[in-house]
């Protein structure tokens, strides 16, 4: 027994790290895109704030562990949690091998909840749909921390990509038509060159954002399966050395150790990179600017940062994506790639049935060898 639980959490480390090199480009795409970094500078750049993003806060952490599957209905054993972390590895390597900026957060819960309807045979009271806890910014359950914000952060995307953009270019103009020196910061040579600074500062937002987020969808699924295995007695017995294994409902429920080891392990994956999806979101989707890019950045780590404070797993793919495709807007509709947004659309609808299905049928493989 003890080694499953070690390999469900070698498992959960590996989907991690491959979150940090999938994901992450996703937040760099845009300071690479605008030559603002290379690709080395900015991918250090992400890994470090990745790295601090991780260690603030656990609140989304904690609705991957308890907002979204029904323990009392579900026996959420390692195999189960084994293969939705597999499903969700399977799938986000397929995107990243197709350059497509799919969602790990929803590859995840997506596998989780595939996993879950097939330990409960089909039951799909095993998945928590919404639960009132007090207020509608604690409500919990799918509906509340994974529907609702799958539709509303895309549409805030794209919005907020819209209006940053445009407020920007109203400051620019107002410079412009003000005259004398301030109509000098008006020309594009000084709006690249400030901007340009700016997207630092935006770029490490981003990133902080993305390690706020990201980083706890892991530690939720690694505490979730400890304490699935304490609740079987199956850490009853562990040898001294493996006795970290047991929850001690360390940092406001999830183990220091966890959180250590999950934001040292994405920022490990961050530094490896993705080039193939930085290629497809900064070069193919729109032709950006160092303007471009601050605003997008800006306006998808603000709302990440907000889902992550309410607990919701919001999709830093989306957010970026809908926030590029906003800006690209901003500029001129026809400054949109069409075939491209339409695979990248595709790659969101499928991910979450598609990481579902996986786990749903590996969960059934194992049953059926007698493995469960």
């Amino acid at each position: 027994m003890l080694i499953l639980i070690l390999t469900v959490v070698l498992v959960a480390l590996a989907f991690e790290f491959i979150n940090g090199f999938h994901d992450t480009a996703n937040s760099i795409a845009t300071v690479v895109a605008t030559k603002v970094l290379s690709p080395g500078q900015a991918i250090m750049l992400a890994a470090s704030t990745n790295l601090i993003g991780a260690f603030w806060g656990t609140a989304v952490a904690k609705t991957i562990a308890s907002g979204l599957v029904d323990t009392g209905v579900v026996d959420v054993t390692l195999q189960v949690i084994l293969c939705a972390l597999l499903g969700g590895t399977i799938w986000n390597l397929l995107t990243w091998w197709r350059g497509l900026p799919s969602s790990s957060s929803h590859a995840l819960i997506g596998g989780l909840c595939g996993a879950a309807l097939a330990a409960a045979d089909n039951n799909w009271g095993a998945l928590i749909w919404s639960k009132t806890v007090g207020d509608w910014t604690k409500n919990e359950g799918l509906l509340w921390k994974v529907l609702l914000p799958m539709v509303t952060s895309l549409v805030a995307g794209f919005t907020l990509g819209v209006i940053m953009m445009v407020a920007l270019w109203g400051i620019i103009s107002a410079l412009a038509q003000a005259g004398g020196p301030l109509a000098r910061i008006a020309r594009p040579l000084w709006v690249n060159a400030i901007f340009g600074r700016a997207q630092l500062a935006s770029a490490a937002y981003m990133g902080l954002a993305h390690g706020r987020n990201d980083a706890q969808k892991t530690m939720g699924i690694m505490a979730l399966a400890l304490l699935g295995a304490q609740n079987a007695g199956a850490l009853d017995g562990l040898p001294a050395w493996a006795q970290f294994l047991r929850p001690d409902e360390g940092s406001d429920g999830i183990d220091s150790w966890i959180i250590v080891t999950c934001a040292l392990v994405m920022a490990a994956g961050t530094a490896i990179g993705g080039w193939r999806i930085i290629k497809t979101l900064g070069h193919k989707m729109v032709k950006l600017h160092p303007i471009n890019g601050f605003a997008a950045e800006t306006s998808s780590a603000t709302i990440l940062t907000i889902a992550a404070h309410f607990g919701m797993p919001v999709s830093t793919t989306h957010s970026i994506s809908t926030a590029i495709m906003g800006v690209g807007f901003a500029k001129s509709s026809r400054a949109l790639k069409w075939t491209v947004i339409e695979r990248i659309i595709w790659g969101w609808i499928l991910t979450f049935p598609a990481a579902g299905g996986l786990a749903y049928g590996l969960l059934w493989l194992l049953e059926l060898l007698g493995w469960s």
